[in-house]
């Protein structure tokens, strides 16, 4: 049985501990025996998951008008416990509609958010592109003014949901300004003349990732997000909402990891007793349990922030991201180390997680990155309550 003593901290509310429950038993019955994907399932496995999600009615919670970052942290930590892939469905369900909840017109909203909401819709947030990952700024994807239309030109790549996606949020730059400020964000549907996927990517846990082309793409005008040249200021306001949604994920996969430590500890015996009687074993269970722990901290800290007292959390998201997805990196590691060679036989929960993982420590911006983003918060906060020296 996971650990639910952490429902009990401040940071949450009793709507908040009721849908913790409630989705854990739900996601047991319905999701926990989902097979694992694998590359040639890995698109039915996903629409399955989103149909399942909007159907049960929890992407409410990631396409609502109103993101409560506490409710998404929630969700993504407990279907991350339970099936990696089922975490993945519904956060880009957020993440791709993500900039339409925040900044979108009603109009958008109407369009697009209901199907997202049911299950019917699959989203996809196009930001990277060949030379653009973590250097935003630097996308090179073009959106030219004709008429009552934009024209997209440009490729896209590691897009998630790529190929398999209705609609993508994606970012070109429209010229009102050099670098950052002369981006803007727009809703391309699938199947739009011009668009193309035009290579999927395999990768260690199989997920629909592909490299998408824009060549002379049409978009009407009204399929803006937001403001002209406002397209860097939405794509981190996003990037700020759902950050610590990934920590929560890692969250999830390191809880997992713990609890299957735990049992074969206890139950494995080794030179006559239970494993967990070991004080090297021992010492392995107490770094990872206070490593969740600190990580849960973290997150509901940085989701907590963002609920109720401020708009922006980039300090916090950065920390809380970081500190999970490395944290969960090295738990994993070490309940690998605990079942010996059932660790890394294809297939188990341990060794599913060990390549899981991975990923999270790069996407959404690598742990390099958040190291890059936090210092630069710490030092402009100190510089913003710095008192002049005599």
């Amino acid at each position: 049985m996971p650990d639910r003593s952490y429902l009990g901290w401040p940071f949450f509310e009793d709507g908040h501990r009721e849908l913790a429950r409630k989705l854990d038993a739900w996601a047991r019955e319905n999701i926990r025996p989902l097979p694992e994907a694998h590359e040639d399932t890995v698109d039915d496995l996903c629409r399955k998951l989103v149909a399942l999600l909007g159907e049960a009615g929890w992407l409410e919670y990631a396409a609502s008008e109103k993101l409560d970052v506490r409710s998404l942290c929630l969700l993504r930590e407990t279907l991350g416990y339970h099936h990696a892939l089922a975490d993945f469905a519904f956060a880009m369900q957020g993440l791709g509609s993500g900039a339409i909840s925040l900044f979108g017109s009603k109009e958008l909203k109407e369009r697009y958010l209901p199907g997202v909401r049911e299950g019917k819709k699959i989203a996809a947030f196009a930001l990277s592109e060949p030379e653009a990952g973590s250097d935003v700024a630097a996308v090179s994807t073009t959106a030219t003014e004709d008429e009552d239309h934009y024209v997209i030109d440009g490729t896209k790549t590691w897009i998630s949901n790529g190929g398999l996606a209705d609609f993508y949020t994606v970012f070109a730059r429209t010229g009102e300004a050099p670098g950052a400020k002369g981006l803007s964000a727009f809703v391309v549907d699938a199947g739009t003349p011009g668009f193309e996927v035009a290579e999927r990517i395999p990768v260690m846990a199989p997920h629909p990732l592909a490299k998408l082309k824009f060549e002379n793409v049409r978009v009407p005008k009204d399929r803006m997000i937001g403001e002209p040249g406002q397209g860097f200021r939405i794509a981190m306001a996003t990037l700020d909402v759902f950050r610590s949604t990934v920590g929560a994920a890692a969250l999830g996969f390191a809880r997992r990891a713990l609890d299957e430590a735990l049992k074969r500890a206890t139950n494995r015996e080794l030179f006559g007793a239970p494993m967990s009687e070991l004080q090297l074993v021992q010492g392995k269970l107490a770094d990872m349990a206070l490593g969740v722990d600190a990580s849960a901290l973290l997150v509901y800290r940085a989701a907590w922030t963002k609920d109720r007292i401020a708009d922006r959390v980039t300090r916090e998201a950065a920390m809380a991201k970081l500190h999970a997805t490395e944290t969960a990196q090295r738990v994993i590691d070490e309940a690998v180390q605990i079942f010996g060679g059932l660790g890394v036989t294809s297939g188990h929960p341990v060794e599913r997680l060990y390549r899981e993982i991975r990923a999270l420590r790069i996407y959404e911006g690598a742990s390099e990155v958040q190291k890059v983003i936090i210092a630069r918060q710490v030092i402009k906060q100190s510089g913003e309550s710095a008192e002049p020296t005599v």
